[in-house]
């Protein structure tokens, strides 16, 4: 199986956009802990990748961004909590430190058929 252009490394790389944007919005919402009526915001990370999966063209459109419902909001409006931010922005950390390491391997396999088929 080839890995350029391939089906698995186009689902790894969608992987790590959504991974991306996740992260984006996560920090986004932590920077905005103290605005008022800011209302936290998340991709649909599984829906994401479930259409990458069905073969659908992600590349030409943004992953869909969500108001997350069923926070407690202050009395200011706001819902963001610290908490549940960071716990999420740990969690995004280590999928996109396991997508790279499974993409540097198969990187890696790649150089190693290229050197010994020399």
């Amino acid at each position: 199986m080839s890995w350029l252009n391939s089906a698995p490394l186009a689902l790894l790389e969608r992987y790590l956009d959504v991974t991306t944007m996740r992260q984006t919005l996560i920090t986004t919402n932590i920077a905005n802990v103290d605005t008022p009526g800011y209302h936290t915001r998340d991709v649909d990370f599984r829906g994401e990748l479930q259409r990458a999966m069905n073969g659908e063209n992600t590349s030409a459109t943004s992953p869909f961004v969500l108001s997350v419902r069923g926070l407690i909001a202050r009395p200011d409006g706001n819902n963001v909590s610290v908490d549940r931010e960071s716990l999420l922005l740990a969690e995004v950390q280590l999928q996109f430190k396991a997508a790279t390491a499974l993409m540097r391997s198969q990187f890696a396999e790649l150089g190693t058929a290229i050197r010994e088929g020399q």
